[in-house]
Order: C-alpha cells, then sequence, then structure tokens
C-alpha cells in the first residue's frame, strides 16, 4: 500500500514549507531513515527522512510550497502504482464534515446547518467575533478554515477582498514610496505576536537592577577561563537560579491548565536580518555559566545559518530576550509560555547606595507574564528574587 509522505508540522506557528531540493528522483528506492527532501520553513531548513522503505514517488517539484499535512510524494511497493487524483478526491470528499455555528447561526434557530472544516481556534474566534464561518475561504491544512482566515474575513469581508488594487489608505495620507508585503518569516512572527496578545491577558513588570559587581565577576571569569562570557549569560543564569524558586514561571498554559516543569529550557531570543528567531536551549538548570555560553552560542550560530532542527526551536518554558540598545522594553510572550523576561542595555547612573551618591553599572528588565497563571505578587517576588540574585552574583559563576 502506498505510504504518503506529508509536510511535518516544525513547530507551532509553521503552517507551510517549501520543498527547498528534492533528494530523491522519482523511481529511486529509498531506504527507511534516508533523506528524500530538503524542506525550508521561515525559521529553519529541515531534512525530510523516509518513514519506510519503499520506491519514491514524488507529486510535487522543488519550490512547491506545501501546507502542513500535504502529500509532498508516496513511498511505493516493488511494482506498485501511486494512487491516482480521483481516488484521492473521492477519499477526502468521503472524510466526515462536523457543523460548527457561529453564535448568529445559533440565534437564527430556523437557519439551516452549515458544514464547514474549521481548526477549534478558528470556530471559536467565528463565535467570538460573529462570523459566518461558512463564508470564509480556507487557507489551512486540508482546506480547513483557520484563525488567520476568520481575522481577515471580519476586517476585509473575504481574504482576497483588497484584490489586486493593494492595501486601502486612509484619506490624508501622502503617496507611498515603498510598499512590502507581509510574508515569511515576517508573516509567521506577526501571526504569533498577534495570536499571543489575542489569548492571553498580558501584564507587565518593570525593575531596575545594580549589576556592577556581576559585570565584574562576568569580566573576571571571563579572562580566567579564556570564555566569552555576556550579560546575557549571567541573566540566564540568574533567570533559571530565580526559577527555582518561582517554579510557577516555568509553564504553559493549555487547555485552561496551568502545566508547570521541572526542567528549565529558556527561549533565548535571535535576532535575524529577515525577522526574530527563538532557539532554545534545553536542561539550562543543568547547565554552569560555561555551559550556558557554549551552548547559546552555538544555537545563535545555527539560528544564523539557518541550520536549527526542529527540536530547537521548540520545548521552550521560559524566555529571555536581550535588547543591549534600549534602556527597556516590554516583551510579548511567546506561545503558550507564561512568563518572558526583557532585558535592556547595562547604563552606569548616579544612584544612592549606603547614602552615598555612587555611579553603578544599572540594567532595566521588564517580566511579562500571562495573568491567568501568575498574579502581580508572584511576578514581584520573581523580580525581587532576581534582584537578589544578580546583586549578590557570586552563585552565578560557581
Amino acid at each position: 500500500m502506498a505510504v504518503p509522505i506529508v509536510m511535518p508540522k516544525l513547530g507551532m506557528v509553521m503552517t507551510e514549507g517549501t520543498i527547498a531540493k528534492l533528494s530523491k528522483n522519482a523511481g529511486d528506492s529509498v531506504a527507511r531513515g534516508e533523506v528524500i527532501a530538503e524542506i525550508e520553513t521561515e525559521k529553519l531548513n529541515y531534512d525530510l527522512e523516509a518513514t519506510e522503505a519503499g520506491i519514491f514517488h514524488p507529486v510535487v517539484t522543488e519550490g512547491a510550497i506545501v501546507q502542513v499535512d500535504g502529500v509532498v510524494g508516496y513511498l511505493l511497493a516493488e511494482g506498485e502504482d501511486p494512487p491516482k487524483i480521483e481516488d484521492l478526491i473521492a477519499t477526502k470528499s468521503a472524510e466526515p464534515h462536523k457543523s460548527f455555528p457561529t453564535t448568529a447561526q445559533q440565534r437564527e434557530s430556523a437557519a439551516p446547518e452549515v458544514r464547514v472544516r474549521s481548526t477549534p481556534g478558528a470556530r471559536k474566534l467565528s463565535a467570538k467575533l460573529e462570523v459566518d464561518i461558512s463564508k470564509v475561504t480556507p487557507t489551512g491544512p486540508g482546506g480547513r478554515v483557520v484563525e488567520e482566515d476568520v481575522r481577515k474575513f471580519k476586517v476585509q469581508g473575504s481574504p482576497d477582498a483588497l484584490g489586486s488594487a493593494g492595501p486601502v489608505l486612509p484619506s490624508g495620507l501622502p503617496s507611498p514610496a515603498k510598499t512590502v508585503a507581509i510574508t515569511g518569516m515576517r508573516k509567521s512572527i506577526a501571526d504569533h505576536m498577534r495570536g499571543s496578545i489575542a489569548s492571553t491577558a498580558q501584564l507587565s513588570f518593570v525593575l531596575e537592577i545594580d549589576v556592577t559587581d556581576a559585570q565584574q565577576m562576568r569580566d573576571e571569569v571571563s579572562k580566567d577561563k579564556d570564555a566569552v562570557i555576556t550579560m546575557a549569560h549571567v541573566m540566564i543564569k540568574a533567570c533559571v537560579d530565580t526559577i527555582k524558586d518561582n517554579p510557577g514561571h516555568n509553564s504553559v498554559l493549555v487547555d485552561g491548565n496551568i502545566i508547570q516543569f521541572d526542567e528549565v529550557n529558556i527561549g533565548v531570543a535571535v535576532a535575524l536580518k529577515e525577522g526574530l528567531i527563538v532557539p532554545v536551549l534545553k536542561g539550562a538548570d543543568k547547565k554552569n555559566i560555561l555551559e550556558i555560553s557554549d551552548g547559546t552560542y552555538a544555537l545563535a550560530v545555527k539560528a544564523r545559518e539557518g541550520t536549527l532542527s526542529p527540536d530547537e526551536v521548540s520545548g521552550g518554558t521560559f524566555t529571555i530576550s536581550v535588547l543591549g540598545t534600549v534602556d527597556g522594553f516590554t516583551p510579548i510572550l511567546n506561545a503558550s509560555q507564561n512568563a518572558i523576561l526583557g532585558v535592556g542595555r547595562v547604563v552606569k547612573k548616579p544612584i544612592v547606595k549606603d547614602d552615598q551618591m555612587v555611579i553603578r553599572e544599572m540594567i532595566t528588565v521588564s517580566l511579562t507574564v500571562d495573568h491567568q497563571a501568575i498574579d502581580g505578587a508572584v511576578a514581584a517576588a520573581f523580580l525581587g528574587r532576581l534582584k537578589e540574585i544578580l546583586e549578590h552574583p557570586g552563585s552565578l559563576f560557581k
């Protein structure tokens, strides 16, 4: 029986992938585990391996864009013919459909039941926005309506309402010098950020911390160990140690459940020319600061080369975003995570210490939490403990 080769979902926000290269030709014998195609997504490149042995029969060409769970090709037995298109269509049309009436439809009890293939999130959003989901043009995997389709329909009337004329600008604006479509990684980031804001109760807390001693110790250890230890590495280690006393921040919110973890997987935001990516340093709670330095450096190199694996961009339980050019900012939560720390630049400032005016190196941190899972007092306790650790940094460098 033909084994379908499908486009894998390589991250929570991925909806499609590009076939950058077919590593096997049609008719080639393929062993289980052999690479059959190279996939390119908004975030990474990925080698697609055969799940079974068989004769490779691709149904797409290089450069094709395939939706998640869409068919790339088949693995056939010796002498077996690939499925016919009409058979695939018949199978697809025979799949059961479910009815998901909107709020408006529920109020109109006499209206006929409309059967629409859609995701749970799209159905929930359509009910909230009072959108007739049967009129929404689907763009999701398998012809399903996804949340983005519902949002576009609510704003525009249909996903293609703008047509080829381009965006309609508010009156009074000058002629545009340039128009850039939001696509690729930028679209992925936009969808991710908008979805995060829409599905969480985000609240940020800001605190200024004296890192003079931490900076001095960082310099000393870097020279002594011939290593590159940055303030970002110090912040990661400090957050890991803070989480030990505040485990509620090392959690995710899924289907109304707050799920805490003992292992700390730190997502570290890395800026690329195309946008932002967040590789994950797994098991950060088991690493010393030198291991954190080595691990984050390796991830950053892979991020810039586009060689991160799916495992290296998933599984984060807490995120840190460092912007060394601004004093402070309020970061947006990553999907399902309940906390993210924004870290600003280190600045020398006059402060009062022991009733004396002194110059110290200060840093501003911003903790954003999902208030559904973390209360203000709990977030304040996290920042208080983080401040204590950073201002007495000896334990960070053991």
